[in-house]
């Protein structure tokens, strides 16, 4: 079966980081291009960044820019999102998906003081 798990989110306070994680499992995971995606409280999903599936392109919405980097290991059937200057407009769970394939549970971030 297809499974995405996401794994990294926490609480933390403005300006800090985090890093996410999503290791998939159950297709090749090395010929997809991977996306991170959020959904805050209230809010519909939105699309944060794609990476596709040589590493050599990749591309974040506008208020990410900057500040989100996303990367991913092949070799470990795993895409990180790495989130540094976080604000509290970037409170969300975030789902990695990829083309076809349905996102796992999602993992929490809540920036606040």
């Amino acid at each position: 079966d297809v499974q995405l798990v996401e794994s990294g989110g926490a609480l933390v306070q403005p300006g800090g980081s985090l890093r996410l994680s999503c290791v998939g499992s159950g297709f090749t995971f090395s010929t997809f291009s991977m996306t991170w995606a959020r959904q805050a409280p209230g809010k519909g999903p939105e699309w944060v960044s794609t990476i596709n599936s040589a590493s050599t392109f990749t591309h974040y919405i506008e208020s990410v820019k900057g500040r989100f980097t996303i990367s991913r290991d092949n070799a470990k059937n795993t895409v990180y999102l790495q989130m540094n200057s976080l604000n509290p407009e970037d409170s969300a769970t975030y789902y990695c998906t990829g083309p076809g394939l349905e996102g796992g549970q999602g993992t929490q971030v809540t920036v606040s003081s």
